[in-house]
């Protein structure tokens, strides 16, 4: 119930977004062309807004957690989905623009545009959500909530009865036979003998259990909402027990607990990831690759005579060992192939330090998606050695096992790459990994591809 009331109001919200992005359009576009000597044809700007709505919607289909994103409370929050939104829509337009060279449109009108555009998102970004949700769930319909059971985490409830009322919930109080909940800012209305009797009182439409009790005391609140007309909902504790999120399936009347949620288990999801895998290696392989060997073949001959490939076992998805393909960046006496790479190696070649920051060295591995073993983007493989080290530092370092290893990932472009100096970093950098897999959508892939072109012509300090 609260997962659909949840997307429905997130959907009401980015449709709103995306009505107010046109109703801005439109009325800049008569401000602006009560300026001009002669007025522009709306049919040459009419593709435009489409292209900002549609922006705005795949930025919103795109997102992650909806239920954070536009309920989100800071300033800097805001800003930063706001600003998403606004890359988006403006990617959407410059890319038209530039595929058909026109010459129409005003470009001092779309760069004016897209600024008011972003102040109307981080506007209502700010007041929206609470007007939606005024709007859908008026007095009569809003979902007067009690609150069962033990208050052991008063200070941790108090923050969630302030955030629901975007959600249409109104806490009308609790009921407890804990006699006293310390800093509990919502009215103790009895005790658990009489639930039945609070809920017609103060015409409750909704009860919550806050941690399970006996099997008794549960049937008996149950029973009495069945028969009250009342929803009945529990707060789960298998978060805590499995130390994670869970997700609920079914399958053939049986009943599963997941501690994880992997869309990549969906085979379609899987396919598209590999046509994406092939599209973007067959070129890679058939264009840039001999180029690159060429001239990494030169270099090598100059300041490091030797092979011209660096071969290597790493673990792939489900720990499976693959050889991996790297130009060679060392000398070919470097001694421990398991230690890493620091600032400064003197196993480095000159020009090898070039090709690591600008990651040409890692172009062959393009060979190894269309074998199948990697794929563009996913988790990094790494030495059987340093997985059991990396294994020791986060217990649940080898679920990124369950995808296969990628050129490139989301640990990779938020920074996390090279050297795994501290305990911290490579935290960051495993946690980046599990939450791409819990994650996983094709626009994500895409970002992560385009971000990883960005980091090639502008290397990050952890580069090299």
């Amino acid at each position: 119930m609260i997962s659909h009331r949840l997307k429905g109001l997130y959907s009401l919200f980015i449709t709103s977004q995306v009505i107010m992005s046109q109703a801005l359009f439109w009325a800049h576009f008569l401000f602006m062309s009560s300026t001009y000597s002669e007025v522009p044809r709306v049919s040459s700007y009419f593709i435009y807004s489409i292209l900002a709505g549609v922006g705005l919607v795949v930025e919103a289909l795109g997102r992650a957690d909806v239920g954070v994103d536009w309920r989100a409370k800071s300033v800097v929050e805001k800003h930063h989905v706001a600003l998403r939104q606004t890359l988006y829509a403006s990617g959407a337009i410059v890319f038209f623009l530039a595929a058909t060279k026109d010459q129409v449109i005003s470009r001092v009108f779309l760069f004016s545009y897209l600024l008011m555009l972003y102040a109307l998102l981080l506007v209502t970004a700010r007041n929206l959500p609470k007007w939606v949700t005024d709007y859908v769930f008026a007095r009569s319909r809003r979902a007067r909530t009690l609150l069962v059971g033990a208050m052991a985490r008063a200070d941790a409830l108090n923050e969630w009865i302030a955030s629901k009322p975007l959600l249409g919930f109104e806490v009308v109080g609790a009921v407890s036979d804990e006699t006293v909940a310390p800093g509990l800012q919502t009215p103790m209305l009895g005790g658990m003998k009489e639930f039945e009797g609070i809920v017609v009182r103060n015409q409750i439409n909704q009860a919550i259990l806050l941690e399970p009790c006996d099997d008794a005391a549960v049937t008996k609140i149950v029973s009495a909402c069945e028969r009250l007309g009342v929803r009945f909902l529990v707060v789960s504790d298998l978060h805590q027990r499995f130390h994670g999120k869970v997700i609920f399936s079914e399958l053939d009347g049986f009943e599963f607990i997941a501690v994880r949620q992997e869309p990549l288990e969906n085979p379609v999801n899987r396919a598209a990831k590999r046509v994406l895998d092939i599209v973007i290696a067959t070129p890679m392989v058939l264009l840039a690759l001999p180029i690159a060997t060429a001239v990494v073949w030169i270099v090598q001959r100059l300041q490091s005579p030797g092979p011209l490939l660096y071969a290597q076992n790493r673990a792939g998805m489900q720990q499976k060992p693959f050889r991996i393909y790297k130009f060679r960046t060392m000398h070919p006496a470097s001694g421990d192939a398991a230690r890493q790479a620091t600032r400064g190696d003197s196993r480095i070649f000159p020009a090898g330090r070039w090709l690591r920051k600008f990651s040409i060295d890692e172009l062959p591995q393009f060979w190894n998606v269309l074998q199948g073993e990697m794929s563009v983007v996913g988790p990094r493989p790494h030495l059987a050695e340093h997985n059991e080290w990396f294994a020791r530092v986060m217990h649940n370092y080898h679920v990124r096992a369950l995808v296969k290893p990628g050129i490139t990932g989301l640990a990779q472009v938020r920074g996390f790459r090279g050297e795994a100096k501290d305990e911290a970093m490579l935290r960051k950098r495993i946690e980046s990994d599990i939450y791409y897999i819990e994650n996983w959508s094709f626009g994500v892939d895409i970002i992560i591809i385009f971000r990883t072109f960005w980091h090639m012509i502008r290397p990050p300090k952890t580069a090299y």
